[in-house]
C-alpha cells in the first residue's frame, strides 16, 4: 500500500473517531435538554411544580419522574438510533450504485470475454466494497496474466492472496460501530435496572416513614422504578433488532464478496496455462 493510501486511511480513521465521540457527546447534551426543559417543564405539573404530581395524562411529566437515570437512558437510545442510521447509510454505500447481482453477472460476462480493462471500468462505475475488492483482484489478474516467470499454481495463489487482502481491508468498514449496537443491548438493561433499584429504594423508604407513609414519595419511587424499566427494555429491544438486522446484511454481503472472488479466481485458473 502506498504512503498516500496510508495517510488517507489515517485521516479517515481520525474523522470516524471524531464522529463517534461527537455523536455521543451531542446525544448526551440533547438528552439533558429534553429531560430538563421539555419533560421537566413546569406546565406539565400540578401547580407548576416539577417536584409535585404530574398533570393527569401528561406522559412527559410521568417520564420525568423516572429520576436522573432517565436522561442517561435517553442518551443511550439516541446513540442507538444515530449509529443505526449510520450503519444503514454505510451499508447502502458499500453495495454501490447498482444491484450487486447484476453487477457480478456483467462482470462475469466481461471476464469470460477476457475484457479486463472494461471490467475494471465497470468496478469504478459500481463503487462500493464489492467493486473495490473485485477491482483489486482484476488489477492483479491483469498484472500476472501474461507473466511467464510464474507457474499457474503460483498465479492462482497470488490471486487468492490479493482477494484476501482486499477483503480484509473492506470488512472493518462493514462491521464498524456494530460493537456499539451490541453493547447498548446490554448496558441499556443494566442502566434501567439501576434506575429501578433506586426507585424501589425510594418507595420502601416512603413505606418505612414513621406514622403515615409519604404517599408522594411512594408514588415517585414506584414511577421511577417502572419508567426506567420500560425505557431500558425498549432500548435493548431496538438494539437487538438493529444488531441482528445489520449482522444479517453484513454476512450476506461478505458471502457475495467471497462468491464473486471465487468466481474470478476460477475464471483466471481456467484461462491460465
Amino acid at each position: 500500500m502506498s504512503k498516500k493510501s496510508n495517510q488517507g486511511g489515517s485521516v479517515a480513521g481520525a474523522l470516524r473517531s471524531v464522529f463517534t465521540v461527537g455523536a455521543m457527546v451531542a446525544a448526551a447534551i440533547i438528552a439533558y435538554l429534553i429531560y430538563k426543559y421539555i419533560m421537566g417543564n413546569p406546565i406539565n405539573f400540578e401547580g407548576g411544580n416539577p417536584d409535585g404530581h404530574p398533570i393527569q395524562g401528561n406522559y412527559l411529566a410521568i417520564i420525568y419522574k423516572g429520576g436522573f437515570i432517565v436522561p442517561i437512558l435517553i442518551t443511550i437510545n439516541l446513540i442507538l438510533f444515530i449509529f443505526a442510521i449510520e450503519r444503514g447509510i454505510s451499508l447502502t454505500a458499500a453495495k454501490g450504485k447498482g444491484r450487486i447481482n447484476v453487477f457480478v453477472k456483467n462482470l462475469q460476462g466481461l471476464l469470460d470475454s477476457d475484457k479486463i480493462e472494461e471490467a475494471i471500468v465497470a468496478c469504478d462505475k459500481q463503487r462500493g466494497s464489492l467493486a473495490n475488492v473485485m477491482k483489486a483482484g482484476l488489477i492483479r489478474y491483469r498484472d500476472i496474466q501474461s507473466d511467464k516467470t510464474m507457474e499457474k499454481e503460483q498465479k492462482v495463489v497470488a490471486m487468492q492472496k490479493e482477494f484476501e487482502e482486499a477483503t480484509a481491508l473492506e470488512l472493518p468498514m462493514l462491521s464498524r460501530n456494530m460493537v456499539i449496537l451490541s453493547t447498548i443491548a446490554s448496558i441499556s438493561v443494566l442502566t434501567g435496572l439501576l434506575g429501578t433499584v433506586f426507585g424501589m429504594i425510594r418507595a420502601f423508604a416512603a413505606l418505612a416513614t414513621a406514622g403515615a407513609p409519604d404517599a408522594l414519595a411512594l408514588a415517585t419511587g414506584i414511577s421511577e422504578a417502572l419508567i426506567n424499566t420500560a425505557f431500558a427494555i425498549a432500548g435493548s429491544l431496538f438494539a437487538i433488532v438493529f444488531y441482528n438486522f445489520f449482522s444479517t446484511q453484513i454476512d450476506s454481503f461478505t458471502y457475495k464478496i467471497d462468491e464473486a472472488g471465487f468466481s474470478l479466481i476460477q475464471s483466471f485458473a481456467a484461462s491460465t496455462k
